[in-house]
């Protein structure tokens, strides 16, 4: 395994905030984003931050979608605890709101709930999102976590308008991040518990080739961590947020060795691409509640609706 250290310092561009997600880049050089335990989406320019839309609950991933909407896992919300300063996500509150699909229209900040159940069974903790280049959306639902239990969740595939949804991969352990790879015939998906990512061959717009059964493990680097949120990468590479040791851990679909960027939070939970040619990482430091960029050595993968 390459472990790669930190040879420039990375720019804090945001701090301050209250359990950064979710980070979108978009063409302006704003950067879009959730405030987990705030419930808000935020948007931030110039080093200031503005409320675009208040969410409640939990507001976790976020995409654009085709109709120039922001699309929001929203997870219901958690318990918080506080820890050397730090902020930590806990278990399923007394307040919890329930999970779902929001769409916020950035100009008017006008919130539209799309989805709170498939075929009558609720959405737990809806948390990432990716938009395929039909229109269509892949989404992961985590669950949520209480005493002595955790729920059973899967993969949802959907359409932005609100007229189809279906649970296409089920059970998983607490799915998280969730990407495409560059020709979108491989689905990538976090667990965040077992610090694995799964790669699933598709035959179509949400539809898993063999049913699902030819999926397969990205090869991992050794030690104990935990994953979260991740993007791809315009060379295929599967960016991953990686928890407990605190960095970016790249896996590669073709099995060759992966590659991890240490950061100073072990809470680190998202990273997206954005700048010029894409070639800048934005980065959640959650804990610490900082956005963070630095220059990044493989340009990331355009997404669909974004960076076109």
């Amino acid at each position: 395994m390459q472990q790669n250290q930190v040879d420039q310092p990375f720019n804090v561009i945001a701090e301050g905030l209250q359990f950064p997600e979710g980070p979108i880049a978009l063409d302006d050089g704003s950067v879009l984003l959730v405030e987990i335990a705030r419930g808000t989406l935020t948007r931030i320019a110039d080093g200031k931050s503005e409320v675009v839309a208040d969410l409640g609950g939990g507001p976790n991933g976020a995409a654009i979608g085709p109709d120039g909407f922001c699309y929001i896992c929203n997870n219901g919300g958690f318990s918080w605890h506080k820890s050397d300063g730090k902020l930590y996500p806990g278990d399923e509150p007394a307040d919890y709101s329930g999970g779902r699909i929001e769409r916020v229209n950035l100009q008017t900040g006008e919130v539209e709930i799309v989805y709170t159940d498939c075929q009558g069974q609720p959405l737990r903790g809806p948390n990432d999102i990716v938009f395929d280049q039909t229109g269509g959306f892949w989404f992961t639902d985590h669950g949520k976590s209480r005493a002595r239990e955790r729920d059973r969740t899967g993969v949802y595939y959907a359409q932005p308008d609100a007229s189809f949804i279906e649970e296409v991969i089920f059970p998983m352990e607490g799915p998280n991040g969730i990407g495409l790879s560059p020709d979108e015939t491989e689905l990538y998906i976090a667990e965040t518990i077992p610090g694995r990512v799964w790669a699933f061959p598709l035959a179509g717009p949400g539809q898993l080739a063999e049913q699902g059964r030819t999926r397969r493990l990205l090869n991992d680097r050794p030690g104990y961590h935990m994953y979260d949120s991740l993007a791809v990468d315009s060379a295929g590479g599967v960016c991953v947020a990686t928890i407990i040791d605190g960095g970016i851990t790249t896996l590669m679909p073709d099995g060759s060795a992966p590659s991890f960027v240490p950061l100073p939070d072990r809470v680190t939970t998202n990273i997206c691409f954005g700048g010029e040619n894409l070639s800048t990482a934005l980065i959640t430091l959650s804990s610490t509640g900082q956005l963070v960029s630095m220059p990044w050595q493989t340009p990331g993968l355009a997404l669909n609706f974004l960076n076109k």
